[in-house]
């Protein structure tokens, strides 16, 4: 008998990880702002203030190795869901990541700086292994790649198939469903995750350069997502957990039209104001905030009456080649 891990059944479906990919959306938003805005680009070398540094230290990198943990974690789920339904998951895996490209190749029209093609890439690369390798492997193999990156070079585009493959092991393992009812071993790993950011924020402020490409910001940025991670998790289990789910969910439920939208939106809105003349974060990070308030009302009202957002349904057609059930009920 396989002791590996199988989803829940989707009347049981795991909130939590909505919650997070709409948080770990909500943050990169904010990652993006200044480069989405075009802030200061024509004043080069020009210094974004306090603000900036609060977004190096509390942001930057923090986010982005969530989003592509979670990725990884899609990519089992995708692969065990087609095991499940007694098909190979070569062919829908294959679509998959292909429709992904071509999303993200559309999507670098509007903002070069979009990460869809990367992943899409990165999914292809680690594909066998996530098919083909035993968890174990799977897990020894991601903790290796990243691990020797965040050493190296800290954080950069090569970290993205390592991360990818922890994702794809931890959800063998059945990780998401500790984190979605906060198990013990969630706490201990938040102790120490918060205990150890604290000496890697101090080593990233104190290493020369700009604190958004220096390794020790990337290393940071690592373990302040596994706090984060793990701090929302035992959050989950409280009474904020109400409005966790209530702000957050239905933008995670909805996180790839929910990205490219924003773009839409935020690009266009910093050209019509002139941020690329200004030094001054904070009307980007206030327009950031409204992007993510509206996006967050505007997905409950679509999913109350749909079951994916356009992009989500269009990605799953694609992926089964099938026309999913739209409307919801």
């Amino acid at each position: 008998m396989s002791t590996t891990y199988r989803p829940p059944p989707t009347a049981t479906r795991l909130r939590f990880l909505d919650a997070l990919r709409g948080v770990a959306i909500t943050g990169i938003v904010f990652v993006n702002i200044p480069d989405m805005t075009g802030l200061g680009s024509d004043l080069p070398g020009a210094d974004l203030g306090v603000a900036r540094t609060v977004l190096d230290l509390t942001v930057q990198t923090r986010f982005v190795p969530i989003f592509e943990f979670l990725f990884g974690v899609g990519m089992w789920f995708i692969v065990s869901g087609a095991r499940e339904r007694g098909v190979t998951p070569w062919v829908p895996m294959v679509l998959r990541l292909t429709a992904l490209f071509g999303i993200g190749f559309l999507h670098s029209k509007v903002y070069p700086g979009e990460v869809l093609t990367l992943y899409a890439t990165a999914g292809l690369l680690v594909l066998p292994i996530v098919v083909l390798a035993p968890r174990w492997l799977q897990l020894g193999l991601g903790s290796v790649a990243a691990v020797t990156v965040f050493l190296l070079a800290g954080s950069s585009a090569a970290e993205v198939p390592g991360i990818m493959l922890l994702g794809a092991a931890a959800a063998a393992y059945g990780v998401p469903a500790l984190l979605d009812r906060g198990a013990r071993a969630v706490g201990f790993v938040f102790l120490a995750a918060a205990a150890l950011s604290v000496a890697a924020v101090w080593l990233q402020t104190s290493a020369p350069g700009d604190p958004r490409f220096v390794a020790a910001g990337g290393r940071a940025g690592l373990v302040m997502a596994v706090a984060y991670v793990t701090g929302l998790s035992l959050l989950w289990t409280t009474r904020a957990r109400t409005a966790i789910a209530a702000v957050f969910e239905p933008i995670g439920r909805m996180a790839l039209t929910n990205y490219v939208t924003a773009s839409l939106v935020v690009v266009p809105t910093g050209l019509l104001l002139g941020f690329a003349g200004s030094t001054d974060l904070v009307p980007a990070l206030v327009l950031g905030a409204c992007v993510i308030a509206v996006q967050s009302v505007v997905s409950r009202i679509w999913l109350h009456h749909f079951r994916y957002g356009p992009l989500e349904w269009v990605w799953r057609a694609m992926t089964w080649r099938t026309l999913p059930r739209f409307t919801a009920g």
